[in-house]
Order: structure tokens, then sequence, then C-alpha cells
């Protein structure tokens, strides 16, 4: 059976309705261990799980919704897998704040965010912004990715700083953790669909079986969602640091969801030869909304997710594709304990892998030195200082001092200048 779907402004594309199924079947597959990791790492502020597990169903399907409605694209949205772990250990474990006031920020980014696709700036934000420096950024998140994926098996310490427990290499967590890792790897290369969920799924089962895993059944009646839901404040709107917080939630998932929407749509083969995309504003407003959403649910930051592009090489081409993908997020709802069940070292491959993925991004980078210290201080000094805040503040700053010192300085624009005064204005903060 064949459909013939079409969107407003956009030209007509032939699929079929069992074509989009497999896609949205594989990208759900692909990006369903978020319904694992999301309420473990935002259970770590206080946040109720099952609250939270709730909540991440519900913004991953609106989101998916949202972008296969709006923008007729491809391309799943749930919350951002590098702002979920700035809102847990940054906003809320580092900064202090409550996960309350986090989910305040997480809000008005998102408000932010809306207003800035609306006005057409967010597509100047992403311009003036250096290419050296979004790819710094994305790497550097990766690196603090990995950093948290070893955290959670007690492999290294975070506190105060990074640093290696040696003694624990023996521990069979750690053991299971890297087969799990190994695993996600070798279903990669076999082009297995869902190479993550079912490793997490096969050293879930192995805990169980080695009596690790405190079975809590498969199928229940959702968690409450009232723990989370509306339990946003905005008591400290003005507070710099906070202020700066919010920007970074803005800043990381502009560019981050961009970068996954030129990515996909490439691969899908819908970014024209100059580069133009015929409906980004829209797929940005479909950010904007699930971001906003998101926060009112009770998680973090809603973004693109990369692994849609499994579901672009099984065939997806149109928005139904995700609107599948919201399907399937809003069936999940029913299976909290078999997610509760997963184990943090089962969970944990994951994130050390996803953190690889980010990571390679390090290699777009030329062999200009000027253009790309700045980008390797950004990615070096997200992990080795715990905070993406102050890795993009010394980014910036580099990158402006060596352009003004090579005597470059009419090639920085208003925009990097205004996002220097900020980056200096809380190092100010930080070191005072």
């Amino acid at each position: 059976m064949s459909t013939h779907t079409s969107h407003p402004l956009t030209p007509p594309v032939h699929s079929s309705l069992k074509q989009e199924f497999t896609a949205g079947l594989t990208t759900f597959l692909t990006m369903s261990y978020i319904l694992a990791i999301n309420p473990l790492i935002l259970g770590s502020t206080g946040m109720d799980k099952g609250a939270v597990f709730v909540a991440t169903c519900l913004a991953a399907a609106i989101g998916s919704f949202l972008m296969g409605f709006l923008a007729n694209y491809p391309i799943a949205l749930a919350p951002s897998m590098s702002l979920n772990v700035y809102f847990a250990y940054i906003v809320v474990g580092h900064l202090g704040y409550s996960w309350q006031i986090a989910l305040g920020a997480v809000f008005i980014s998102g408000l932010l965010f809306g207003l800035l696709t609306l006005t057409g700036i967010r597509q100047w934000l992403i311009n003036f912004l250096p290419n050296p420096l979004k790819i710094g950024i994305m790497a550097g998140i990766g690196l603090f990715l990995g950093l948290i994926g070893l955290k959670n098996i007690n492999l290294i310490s975070l506190t105060p700083h990074p640093w290696p427990i040696f003694s624990n290499l023996t521990h069979i967590e750690v053991s299971l953790a890297i087969l799990g890792l190994g695993l996600i790897i070798l279903f990669e290369r076999l082009r297995l669909m869902g190479a993550i969920f079912f490793s997490i799924i096969i050293m879930t089962a192995l805990g169980l079986a080695l009596h690790l895993v405190n079975y809590q059944g498969i199928v229940a009646f959702p968690p409450s969602l009232s723990p989370v839901f509306l339990k946003l404040q905005f008591p400290h709107v003005f507070d710099p640091k906070l202020l700066f917080a919010t920007l970074i939630f803005l800043f990381v998932a502009l560019f981050d969801n961009t970068g996954t929407l030129v990515a996909v749509l490439t691969q899908a083969k819908l970014v024209s030869k100059e580069g133009k995309i015929e409906r980004l504003p829209r797929a940005l407003l479909a950010d904007s909304l699930a971001n906003i959403t998101g926060s009112l649910l009770g998680t973090s930051s809603t973004g693109s997710y990369i692994e849609s592009a499994t579901g672009v090489r099984a065939g997806g081409k149109t928005g139904l594709t995700v609107i599948f993908v919201s399907l399937f997020f809003l069936i999940s709802l029913g299976f909290a304990p078999l997610i509760n069940t997963i184990p943090a070292y089962a969970t944990a491959p994951a994130l050390i892998y996803v953190a690889f993925l980010m990571a390679k991004n390090l290699g777009q980078l030329t062999r200009d030195w000027q253009e790309n210290l700045p980008g390797l201080i950004t990615a070096l000094t997200i992990p080795a200082s715990f905070s993406i805040a102050m890795g993009v503040s010394l980014g910036l700053i580099s990158y402006a001092t060596l352009k003004v010192l090579s005597g470059k300085i009419r090639s920085l624009n208003l925009g990097m200048w205004i996002l220097v005064l900020l980056s200096s204005t809380y190092l100010v903060l930080q070191f005072r």
C-alpha cells in the first residue's frame, strides 16, 4: 500500500506506510535507551524517577509528533543526552540550584528558543559562532558524557575532581559494563537495528541471572507524573550564574539540534545543493515547543536525536516516521517496572558509546591552529573542569584573543563580542 504524504510548503514525497513504520521502529529502538538513562541521571537531583520516566515518555512523544506534524521531517526528539547531564550535575549538583529552579531555566531557554526562531535571530546565531567552537562544544560534551558513564559504574569519582578508582576494575559490574560496550560495538558493526537497546536488555538479563538486579516486573500502570509536573520555579531569574546556565541550555541545544538536523536531512537527501533546508524554521519551532513542553512535564531540555539517521537508513522520508516514534513512546508508558529494573552498569555503556560518537567531531578540525586551538581548549576544558560553561567561556575568549593577536580583529562580529563579554562576566563571577 502506497501513501502520498504531503505537507504545507513542501513537495510531495512518495513513500509507503510499511516503510515509514519500519523506519519509526528502527529510530525508536536506537534511542529508547533514554527511557532508562534519563530517570537515572535526573533522579540524582532528587527528582522522582518514576515521574521522570513518564515525563520522558511524554516529552519524546510530543516532541517527535511536533517535528513530524510541523516540519514533516523524519527526526525524532527526546530529552537531550548532553543537557540532562548539564541539568543534573552542573546546574543542580555544582551550582547548587534546586531541580525546580533548573526546570525554570529550561522553560526560559525554551521561550528564548521560540523567540529567536520567530525573529530569525536563531539562524543568525548559528552563522556567527565559529565552526571550531561548535565542534569543540559537542566533542567536549561527549567526553563529559563518557566521564558520567564511568562514574555510574564507580570506575572513577567526580567529587571533587575526576579520579580513577582502579581497585574497582575487578568488580563484576565493571566487567559487565565493558561487555555491554563490546556488544554495542559488535551490534553496530553487524548493522543490527537497536544495538544500544539490545545491549541494555541483554546486560539486564545477565544481571537478573546473576541475582545482581532487583526484578520489579514488566508491565504496570504508569507512575504518577505529579511529583515533577508543573514544579518549575523562577525565584532567581536574574541571578548572573543562573542566567548564564540558562544561556548554556539555549546555545548548546541550538547548535546540537541544528547540527543533528543538517546531518540527518543530508543523509535523507532533503538538503539542497546550496545547503538550504526548506523548512528549517518549522523544525526549529518544533524544537522550541518541545523544550517548553518538556520543562512543564518535568524533564530537562528536549532535542533532536542523531539516532534518527538509523530510521532514515531504514527508509524513513517523511514526518510519518516520527509520528510512529511518538506512538512507541506512548506505548512505553506501560513498561515502567521493566525500565526501573535496568541497572546502571547496563546503561553506562550507552553513555560511553554516545560519548565516542560525539567526540569523533574533533576529527572535523582542520590544520589551521589559530582556528582550531579554541575548539580543542573547549573540548578539553569541559570534562577537565566538570563544567560545560567553563569550556564554552574559555573557548570563546581564546578564539577572540587569537584573532586580536593575529591582526584579524575585524573578522569578529558583534555577536561574537557579545558572547565574549558574557563569557568574561561568567569567569569573573566564578573566580571572584
